[in-house]
């Protein structure tokens, strides 16, 4: 059992692997603030003595990760939130990023984001973007740009104000996002909601944001994440084919981090293909 997580983790793709390690993380190191450290500790080591070396050593290296956190009092829900007025005045920039790794308590609706982000994340990554690294990278933090702009913009207004400035951390309308964009990529694809009914995934983002509703979530979250990923898919995808232009083009300096790797598409053997019956023809 251990073998196949271990597997599974490995076969992620690289920002879908240090995204959903990073919300992990964050997340339970929160959860475990009440926990003495020692407790903590001895529960951990008595899990390790279960399964392999590697996955020992990975959660023991994470254990003390999160050990040295609490000591600098650094991986708290308070110290992570997103606060306009500390990212200005106290210039805690941090916090621009850490708001999107903390999923709250690890609960029900903790367990169906973390599946959200390690499926639909993973889905993008391996087939939209596939041999475009640099550009799901670019995605993401398109996203999370417009997020924080929205939440930003909308504290500034008078009677949106007191709602807005509940929406402490976007780690949720993030992963809302991803879906949104995946079920845009694959709109014809048919899914089952809990084996109740069936729909295609044009429908998943309205679905979910039905359920949240029904379970008493606060759809502001999921809504946001729409909004963000509708923005991306109307200006990555549906705006190029209207003028030829492309206003999302990912930076050069994110291109030199991730070289894009060909994707190769495997030719059977012994197959002719046939010359094209009109020629492609070209007007000045």
């Amino acid at each position: 059992m251990a073998q196949a997580v271990e597997d599974w983790y490995k076969q992620m793709p690289i920002i879908t692997r240090s995204y959903l390690t990073a919300a992990v993380v964050t997340t339970v190191g929160c959860s475990l603030e009440t926990i003495s450290p020692y407790d903590r500790f001895e529960s951990l080591l008595r899990e390790c003595r279960l399964i392999d070396m590697d996955v020992f050593r990975i959660m023991f290296l994470s254990c003390w990760t999160i050990e040295a956190w609490f000591l600098l009092s650094i991986i708290s829900p308070y110290n992570l939130y997103l606060n306009p007025t500390l990212v200005v005045k106290q210039y805690q920039f941090w916090r621009l990023v850490t708001n999107f790794l903390y999923f709250r308590n690890m609960d029900l609706d903790f367990l169906f984001h973390m599946f959200f982000l390690a499926r639909y994340c993973k889905l993008l990554e391996e087939n939209s973007f596939r041999g475009k690294t640099a550009d799901f990278l670019y995605m993401l933090l398109f996203g999370a740009t417009v997020l924080t702009g929205i939440v930003l913009i909308g504290g500034m207004i008078p009677y949106l104000s007191v709602s807005f400035s509940k929406i402490i951390f976007l780690s949720n309308s993030l992963t809302f996002m991803m879906v949104y964009v995946w079920s845009k990529q694959n709109p014809y694809i048919h899914m089952s909601f809990l084996g109740l009914f069936t729909f295609t995934a044009a429908y998943l983002p309205w679905v979910l944001l039905g359920f949240s509703v029904l379970v008493g979530a606060s759809p502001w979250g999921d809504l946001l994440g729409m909004i963000a990923g509708h923005a991306y898919y109307f200006l990555a995808f549906v705006y190029p084919r209207m003028t030829d232009r492309r206003p999302l083009k990912t930076p050069s300096f994110l291109k030199a981090l991730f070289a894009d790797e060909p994707v190769i598409v495997a030719r059977p053997e012994d197959v002719r293909f046939a010359h094209a019956l009109f020629d492609e023809i070209h007007q000045d």
